[in-house]
């Protein structure tokens, strides 16, 4: 059972889905424009950045505890499959792909990586290719290695074997 919002307790990992994984610092009353807000601080280290997100936005935020080991187990059997090639313009599926990314969903984020990973003997990635490629391995890299409650190096290095199966 996934735990509610009002659950979270300092030290706690969650997910923001535009930025990924995220550690609970707490919660802080501010006064904005006259009215006491009541908002959970979130601090990404990786990025250098707190988020105070008003608690009463957190749901609609798509803010989430993290992925089970169950769920990252099933986003990470994603790796091994087929690469969907789409003869699609490019535009239009980096947009798709920046919108997975930005789900925050893990399994949406595996196939990202699974679509844009080349082995070797294949052509070259694009500037922007590789751009979002890294993104998307960031972001499941992260999350991860928070599951996992290993390093992050230890977390792309099991990412990238994986891919290398396939």
């Amino acid at each position: 059972m996934a735990k509610a919002l009002k659950d979270f307790t300092n030290g706690d990992y969650v997910v923001y889905p535009s930025h990924g994984v995220g550690q609970v610092l707490g919660t802080e009353t501010q006064v904005i424009s006259g009215y006491d807000l009541k908002v959970i601080v979130i601090s990404f280290e990786k990025d250098r950045m707190t988020l105070r997100l008003p608690i009463t936005k957190a749901q609609t935020s798509g803010l989430r505890p993290l992925s089970s080991k169950t769920e990252m187990d099933a986003a990470l059997g994603k790796l091994t499959g087929r690469a969907r090639v789409r003869r699609t313009m490019w535009s239009r599926r980096a947009q798709e792909y920046e919108a997975k990314i930005n789900s925050g969903d893990p399994a949406s984020i595996a196939e990202v990586l699974r679509d844009l990973h080349r082995s070797t003997g294949q052509a070259e990635q694009s500037y922007s290719e590789r751009q979002i490629y890294q993104a998307a391995l960031d972001r499941l890299v992260r999350e991860l290695a928070a599951v996992e409650k290993i390093d992050e190096a230890a977390a792309t290095k099991r990412l990238e074997e994986l891919l290398q199966a396939a």
